[in-house]
């Protein structure tokens, strides 16, 4: 779920991209501020202006996750039914595809990393992946659905799952695969 790091944004904003792509392709402990600051396109002093520390980038990419997770939900609102929301989710994931090949579900991969660290970070990613998990479970409700919250995690389980799949494997059609069964899957909810 992240950002193109975008040159026309201000730097604060340009280093948290930079810093949830570049923490995506590498991981945490392999990234240093340097690599942030070359995607960023801005100079390696300019990062500490913004950030003293690693962990403070951990926290603006966790917050440049937020940013696009929220810009997503934005964009799937314009769809008129629940059902075709959840769809079109479906469908960016799956065309995210050849990203998850080389390095997984950014917020996945994230999360799972920051797991492993005592720094309570990882509580703060799992805010911001609760909240897409709420709305998934809203539109679930929205069609009717008691089973809303059960539905929501079966739906993000799947992803995170097959994104794992299709990294491991090396293989694109497993996520498109899966994704053609969940909007079938959607479809018979409905």
């Amino acid at each position: 779920m992240t950002n193109s790091v975008g040159r026309g944004a201000g730097k604060r904003e340009r280093l948290a991209d930079a810093a949830a792509k570049v923490f995506h392709e590498q991981g945490v402990e392999k990234t240093t501020i340097a690599d942030i600051a070359r995607a960023a396109e801005v100079p390696v002093g300019n990062v500490y202006y913004y950030f003293k520390t690693k962990d403070q980038l951990v926290q603006a990419a966790i917050g440049a996750h937020d940013r696009t997770a929220k810009e997503i939900i934005a964009a799937l609102e314009q769809f008129d039914s629940p059902a075709e929301r959840l769809k079109a989710l479906v469908r960016g994931w799956v065309d995210q595809r050849d990203t998850a090949v080389q390095f997984g579900c950014p917020s996945g991969s994230l999360a799972t990393e920051l797991d492993k660290r005592a720094d309570g970070l990882d509580r703060e990613l799992a805010d911001v992946m609760r909240a897409l998990l709420d709305w998934i479970e809203s539109q679930f409700a929205a069609m009717g659905r008691e089973d809303a919250r059960e539905l929501a995690v079966a739906l993000f389980a799947s992803y995170q799952g097959i994104s794992l799949l299709t990294n491991t494997f090396r293989d694109p059609d497993m996520m498109a695969g899966e994704g053609h069964r969940l909007e079938r899957w959607i479809d018979s909810l409905a």
